[in-house]
């Protein structure tokens, strides 16, 4: 069964910038990544911590795969 990752967020947005994902803005310690994609702006929030609760790695994994194939992400945010 895989397992989540435990991720810090400049791993997650390393990852998400390898799918043209860039950083937009910063408030604070959270960073908002987009890309234009087909149905226009995509944005992703990523709190840019040391160690990432894995909650916050799923909910970010979920936001994500609506806009990246989860085939492709799944590599990044899992391991078997």
């Amino acid at each position: 069964m895989p397992r989540l990752r435990v991720l810090s967020g400049a791993e997650v947005i390393s990852i998400l910038a390898r799918f043209q994902f860039e950083v937009h803005s910063q408030k604070g310690s959270h960073v908002k990544l987009r890309r234009v994609g087909l149905s226009g702006n995509e944005t992703l929030t990523v709190p840019n911590h040391r160690e990432l609760d894995k909650g916050t790695c799923q909910a970010i994994y979920r936001q994500a795969i609506k806009y990246i194939p989860e085939s492709e992400l799944f590599v990044y945010f899992f391991s078997e």
